[in-house]
């Protein structure tokens, strides 16, 4: 059992949440503003998290980046908003958030973000700007390496395909920017980050589906659940980046 805070200056949301978590058995604060949720932290120590980003006194993002500053941010942090965009996301992201829940939240999604955050270490100090999710494993050829984050759609994360100040010389030959993805069917897959951002983008959401179709063993339901895309969505945008659904097939739908 996990003691958890919901901030939310819905009513509603945060009922609903209460009784959702409260059933998988997890200790629930509620807090309606910043001021509530400032003295909850306090007093409570909550195990992790859910922050609304729309709040009419402080917001999500302010509150989030207080607490990163302020070396606060000792738990994990989930960000919720009916409003967001993938810039907002981002954003969460860089300032120590460890996921981004689109209202309205379903069931599966909000359970599967909690029990990945309450699994996951206390979050370190926000990532630089430009590269949110580095890690501290080591590099390959003086590039970066980021992980993967599954919770995170695949147009949040094709952002972080996009050109970095990582232009620059080894051994008096150019190193050309990239970004090498870790674990996966596909042990390590290199972007090239210097061309067009629309080549970049499709390049990554191209291994971002494989990557999962060939770990559903095809199965465009369950890909479509991991993913956060509607079925339809789905065999659209597969189609689109040409994904080759043939070769993943097991029998399995």
């Amino acid at each position: 059992m996990a003691n958890i805070l919901v901030v939310d200056d819905e009513m509603g949301i945060r009922a609903l949440l209460q009784e959702i978590l409260t059933d998988e058995g997890h200790s629930v604060e509620l807090a309606e503003n910043a001021a509530q949720a400032r003295m909850l932290r306090e007093r409570q120590r909550p195990d992790l998290v859910l922050l609304d980003i729309w709040m009419p006194d402080v917001d999500g993002i302010t509150l989030l980046k207080e607490w990163g500053t302020g070396a606060q941010l000792n738990m994990p942090v989930i960000m919720m908003s009916g409003h967001g965009t993938i810039d907002t996301a981002v954003e969460a992201t860089k300032y120590g958030a460890m996921a981004f829940l689109e209202k309205p939240i379903t069931l599966q999604k909000l359970l599967r973000a909690v029990e990945q955050g309450l699994s996951k270490p206390a979050p370190r100090s926000p990532a630089p700007v430009g590269m949110p999710g580095l890690t501290d494993a080591p590099s390959m050829g003086g590039l970066p390496r980021i992980e993967r984050t599954d919770y995170l759609p695949a147009a949040e994360a094709a952002h972080y395909a996009t050109p970095s100040a990582h232009h620059g010389h080894a051994g008096g030959a150019t190193v050309t920017p990239s970004i090498i993805m870790a674990s996966g069917p596909q042990a390590e897959q290199v972007f090239l980050l210097d061309r067009p951002l629309r080549e970049a983008r499709d390049a990554f959401e191209k291994a971002y589906f494989e990557f999962h179709l060939a770990r559903e063993n095809g199965s465009m339901t369950r890909v479509a659940e991991r993913t956060g895309l509607e079925r339809t969505h789905l065999y659209r945008k597969l189609k689109q980046l040409g994904v080759d659904l043939s070769r993943n097939k097991r029998g399995v739908s």
